[in-house]
């Protein structure tokens, strides 16, 4: 009994760290959303008669941290593109299986 309510434990623990890591990124993301939407409304209003909008400086912030953002959503939600959503699941339940065995053997 005290072993399933430890494993139990783990379980809601893993799942409160994945949520706090899925929170953390959408609020990446909406700051990132304002924060550029802001910058580029500025530089739009700022441009002189004849001025190109579409030039890089206009865009760059939103670039680099649109790659930093990317790297987020990847370290939050790509590890289950490659080894599945239940991964980490069946391999503690694996290893449990491994340990229990060579404790009987």
């Amino acid at each position: 009994m005290e072993i399933k309510n430890t494993f139990e434990n783990q379980r809601l623990e893993r799942a409160r760290r994945r949520v706090k890591k899925i929170a953390g990124f959408y609020r990446h993301l909406l700051i990132y959303i304002l924060v550029n939407l802001f910058l580029v409304t500025l530089e739009y209003f700022r441009l002189e008669t004849g001025e190109s909008f579409f030039t890089f400086n206009t865009f760059s912030t939103a670039f680099f941290w649109g790659i930093g953002l990317f790297f987020h959503a990847f370290n939050v939600f790509g590890p289950n593109l490659f080894l599945g959503s239940d991964w980490e699941e069946r391999k503690i339940r694996e290893l449990m299986k491994k340990e229990e065995q060579q404790k009987w053997s």
